[in-house]
């Protein structure tokens, strides 16, 4: 079975890289990555009761979400969405952790409701006005193709358009010997089933049992893509870059479960 949308917009918030722009030039240009600590734009979409409770995890789903609608030129109130993370809020658990280890354990009714995985959709309701339905996903290191593959499946069942954002952060010592993480990365794709749609190009997904996921050739996008789950994402933005630079069809095949990959093939609109 083949999943095909039409990529409206595109979000990319990481180390060193500011949006999709700065990305897509520095696939085009054939340049070196350089490394820099992940940098969230300001959010003046939530109260300020609201950006003073959330972490840093939410505050890059948002900005992510917000990057890709503002590229497509969509309202982010009318999109029904899908949170990839592979994690949550670990610094919110980490805090947790400490809290009930100590001799006063009580969690404050913040701290609970920031601990579930769904957190980013439901502050995403309440800065964007967004009420059209949400979908949670979490897959450890293929949590982006899972999130891709729910996105697909359900435009393939209720049309429209919708909206992926993939979002990871670090965890705090000393859960992040267990799980380390080089840094926070977020990746926005607006999706839609509607070929008369504004649109960049057109995307279809299969399930491969065999394919090797596709590797980088700038060593430090392939140490990127390698370290951050969200960042297995970095493939298909390259994919997507070489078609909006000309190319007619460009493939590669993400990460997802230990023996099934998602092969993607990317085509120009004519």
């Amino acid at each position: 079975m083949t999943l095909t949308a039409y990529i409206r917009g595109v979000g990319v918030i990481g180390p060193g890289i500011a949006d999709w722009p700065a990305l897509r030039a520095l696939f085009a240009q054939g340049g070196v990555h350089e490394p820099a600590a992940t940098q969230i734009p300001p959010l003046a979409v939530l109260p300020p009761a609201e950006r003073r409770r959330v972490g840093n995890i939410v505050k890059l789903a948002l900005a992510t979400g917000l990057q890709t609608c503002t590229a497509a030129g969509v309202d982010p109130a009318t999109l029904p969405t899908v949170f990839a993370s592979s994690g949550g809020d670990g610094a919110n658990c980490h805090t947790i952790c400490e809290t009930l280890a100590s001799s006063d354990r009580m969690i404050s009714p913040t701290r609970f409701h920031n601990s579930v995985n769904n957190a980013a959709s439901g502050y995403w309701g309440i800065a964007t006005g967004a009420q059209a339905a949400s979908t949670i996903i979490s897959a450890y290191d293929g949590s982006f193709a899972a999130g891709l593959l729910e996105a697909g499946v359900q435009l393939a069942s209720d049309g429209g358009d919708i909206l992926l954002i993939s979002h990871d952060a670090p965890y705090p010592e000393p859960l992040a010997a267990t799980r380390p993480m080089a840094d926070m990365m977020g990746v926005g794709l607006l999706l839609s089933a509607d070929a008369d749609a504004p649109a960049l190009a057109r995307i279809s997904i299969t399930l491969d049992g065999d394919a090797t996921p596709s590797r980088l050739d700038d060593p430090a996008l392939e140490a990127l893509r390698t370290s951050i789950p969200t960042a297995t994402a970095l493939p298909l933005l390259r994919c997507l870059a070489r078609i909006l630079d000309g190319e007619a069809r460009s493939a590669c095949t993400l990460p997802y479960l230990d023996d099934l990959r998602l092969t993607v093939t990317l085509e120009a609109l004519s």
